[in-house]
């Protein structure tokens, strides 16, 4: 089944013009993204029995081992308050993180993982990062080099696109 994108880059041709071609660029990446989101997705659920936003929260504990408030998960995975909650709730209930009251505010709470789930997360990151890997056979160290340049530039360049739609 061929991917929305792909249609619309089909229907584009080649030989367009500079936005052409940035239009191309896009639907490229979108349908990149979204291919490899389905099929970590995928292999999550059958393989672990979780979900790509469970793997998410734990990754971002996983990286600050002092722990996060609710708040700052959030804005990490940015998304709601409110599934941050929900997603908390069922880890914790499952063992995977602790949440601690902190001293100068009772009401903020400061999230860890437990030693259960550093260890199942440590088995989870280790998959994800061969289906990664996997998923970039294709391309040697030298490509990938090149396109994580060309991807830093492409940011940097939708950085200050924004930057001037803000001032109109």
């Amino acid at each position: 089944m061929q991917m929305m994108s792909d249609v619309l880059e089909d229907k584009l041709g080649g030989g367009a013009p500079h936005s052409k071609q940035s239009l191309r660029l896009w639907l490229r990446l979108l349908t990149c993204t979204s291919v490899m989101e389905r099929e970590i997705r995928d292999k999550l659920r059958t393989e672990f029995d979780t979900t790509l936003p469970r793997f998410d929260l734990l990754s971002a504990l996983d990286r600050a081992p002092e722990g996060l408030t609710m708040g700052q998960i959030s804005e990490r995975l940015m998304v709601s308050n409110g599934n941050v909650t929900g997603l908390a709730n069922r880890l914790e209930q499952d063992d995977f993180i602790v949440r601690q009251v902190t001293k100068p505010d009772r009401r903020t709470q400061c999230v860890k993982l437990t030693p259960y789930g550093r260890k199942e997360f440590q088995k989870w990151a280790s998959a994800h990062e061969g289906w990664v890997d996997e998923m970039m056979g294709l391309l040697n160290a030298s490509e990938i080099e090149t396109l994580l340049e060309l991807l830093h530039k492409t940011k940097i360049s939708m950085g200050q696109a924004r930057g001037k739609g803000r001032s109109k």
